[in-house]
């Protein structure tokens, strides 16, 4: 289908979140966090006015990763914890395409936080979204990089000893210029802040609260619903300030949902000469010849 077609296409048709479903009924546990991730999505897409073939999801292992056979998207499952480099490659092969990642926190901040510290410097225009159920739901329950201190797995029966890693602090400190938190229990404010997360030019990063029910009975709706509190809230709350972002992200008694910081900086994409003019799919590569270069090797 033409540019042209796809345009007039896109501006006559009346998008809907339905348009999203991939025909596939999603297998997770009734009452999983995931659901409320997968609805909040769609809608997030319909307010943006995204069309499917615009959108490439990148989905890790675990849990979220299903969200491959249940939204209609461009998609690749990643190797575990390599969703980062895989979703850089597809936005530097064509940086006109909306690249989202969808990774649970194992997968994230666990086996791949090393990909997720310098995904953060580089300040790519890339959005990734955190399901932090703290445990590991996929494999049955063991403990996770986010599981709090003293909770009991089937892998920690005298409970977990490690002080639990903090994510939005983790995205804070290693430059990220987005950074938020939602809860996959109020899917209204949770498509907003992603919404926001997509048009953001940089690296955009939220981490979910989403209640895993089968393995986890400690995080669960009404533990969130009962220390929650939006940042929105607070009149005087200022998204760029660093040092501020920093103190509400380490708060535990409440815990702060929304955007905790924003700001603008040059993106890593901007600065590439390669793709300045035009993204390296629409290069033509037919007439480059590599034999001189790889006489100067061999």
């Amino acid at each position: 289908m033409s540019k042209t077609k796809r345009k007039t296409l896109k501006e006559g048709y009346n998008l809907k979140p339905g348009d999203f479903n991939t025909g596939r009924k999603p297998t997770w546990c009734l009452g999983c966090g995931n659901y409320g991730i997968w609805n909040s999505l769609k809608k997030t897409f319909v307010k943006l006015n995204l069309m499917p073939h615009e959108i490439l999801i990148v989905y890790g292992i675990g849990c979220s990763g299903n969200g491959a056979n249940f939204i209609k998207t461009y998609a690749f499952h990643a190797l575990h914890g390599r969703t980062l480099p895989v979703a850089t490659g597809a936005k530097l092969a064509n940086h006109k395409l909306n690249v989202v990642i969808m990774g649970g926190d194992g997968d994230g901040v666990g086996i791949g936080g090393n990909h997720f510290i310098h995904t953060c410097r580089r300040n790519l225009n890339l959005t990734y979204l955190l399901h932090n159920n703290k445990v590991y739901g996929l494999t049955t329950g063991q403990t996770a990089p986010t599981s709090d201190r003293g909770f009991k797995t089937k892998s920690t029966p005298s409970g977990v000893l490690e002080k639990p890693i903090n994510p939005v602090l983790l995205a804070l400190v290693c430059g990220a210029t987005y950074v938020a938190r939602g809860f996959s229990g109020d899917t209204k404010h949770l498509s907003e802040i992603m919404k926001k997360a997509i048009k953001h030019k940089g690296f955009s990063f939220i981490d979910i609260l989403q209640p895993c029910v089968t393995f986890n009975k400690q995080n669960t709706y009404d533990f969130y619903r009962d220390r929650i509190y939006k940042l929105d809230s607070l009149k005087s709350y200022d998204r760029s300030d660093l040092n501020e972002a920093i103190k509400r992200s380490m708060e535990e008694e409440k815990i702060p949902v929304g955007i905790f910081y924003q700001v603008t900086r040059p993106v890593y994409e901007d600065e590439l000469k390669q793709i300045e003019r035009k993204p390296l799919v629409d290069h033509i590569i037919s007439d480059v010849d590599i034999n001189r270069l790889l006489n100067d090797y061999y």
